[in-house]
């Protein structure tokens, strides 16, 4: 077994961990707050799921950006910045343009990082760091954590019951017409949106895979072109009405699992990932052009 694959198998516990954290956690952005959240690359993704969340719910209007595109001329409440390594240089500078003007809050897995000096508090989650280069359980945990703090959503499973759809989720088969496809697209609508762009990249960076991922109801805009015989349409969350139809006339291979808690939906993605690319003689431990953490040089 890779390392990547044993530590997607890890999830349901983290999670667990993760919402029994969060609940004793002070620094999490309170009802009515102003908030953004910040990360690059996968960080980014959670980032996008918990500001929909957030706002969704109602507690506040959440904006996401990718650290080196964070606005300078907009006022929040308070920050949040997601960076496993704790040393991304976008994150960095960010949080030290920030320092003094609001208040801010980090998630990391490394303790031992600037991080720690940069962001006014630190959320430290070390139980759920990575050896992988390709980011899985440190991310969903983050959003765990953070889900977990917004409290009870409606129409939303609790954390622990998304780490129970997780379970089965590592160990049901992965439908064999999926594992075969030549082309994959991701969908969601609302929170979901930043699974399906995560989803789209872990198989990218794991196995250099043609994916592309979109709002669900943007699909029919265009996006539909590329689906036929041998590729795969998958959606994070519900289903739209009429799209099931819709893939079934081009000849595309569907997947929407409604029963599973979307987060749950996103392990199955990154089996696929670690699958294709074992199948194809790539190292998911390695992927190509690929660093755990990004220092750019001055």
């Amino acid at each position: 077994m890779s390392r990547t694959a044993a530590e997607i198998a890890t999830q349901p516990a983290c999670w667990r961990r993760a919402a029994e954290t969060a609940t004793a956690f002070e620094g999490l952005p309170q009802p009515g707050e102003r908030v953004a959240v910040t990360g690059c690359g996968t960080s980014w993704f959670m980032a996008i799921a918990y500001a929909a969340l957030r706002e969704a719910a109602g507690l506040g209007e959440t904006d996401a950006f990718p650290a080196s595109e964070f606005p300078a001329g907009r006022s929040y409440d308070r920050v949040v910045a997601i960076t496993r390594s704790g040393t991304t240089t976008e994150v960095l500078e960010l949080l030290a343009r920030l320092k003094g003007k609001v208040p801010t809050l980090a998630l990391t897995a490394d303790p031992r990082t600037p991080v720690m000096d940069a962001a006014d508090m630190v959320a430290v989650l070390d139980w759920a760091d990575e050896e992988s280069v390709v980011q899985t359980r440190f991310a969903t945990t983050a959003l765990a954590f953070l889900r977990a703090g917004l409290g009870d959503l409606p129409g939303l499973k609790s954390v622990a019951q998304a780490a129970v759809d997780a379970e089965l989720a590592i160990t049901e088969p992965l439908p064999e017409a999926v594992v075969a496809a030549e082309q994959w697209t991701f969908l969601g609508r609302g929170w979901t949106y930043g699974l399906a762009l995560e989803a789209g990249l872990k198989m990218r960076e794991a196995a250099g895979a043609w994916t592309e991922s979109y709002p669900a109801m943007e699909y029919r805009h265009g996006p539909i072109s590329i689906t036929g015989p041998n590729r795969v349409a998958w959606v994070f969350g519900a289903l739209p009405e009429g799209l099931a139809g819709d893939v079934a006339k081009v000849g595309g291979t569907l997947v929407a699992r409604q029963d599973a808690d979307p987060l749950a939906d996103l392990v199955r993605a990154q089996r696929l990932a670690v699958t294709l690319a074992e199948s194809q003689g790539h190292d998911p431990d390695r992927p190509r052009n690929l660093t755990r953490s990004v220092i750019l040089s001055g």
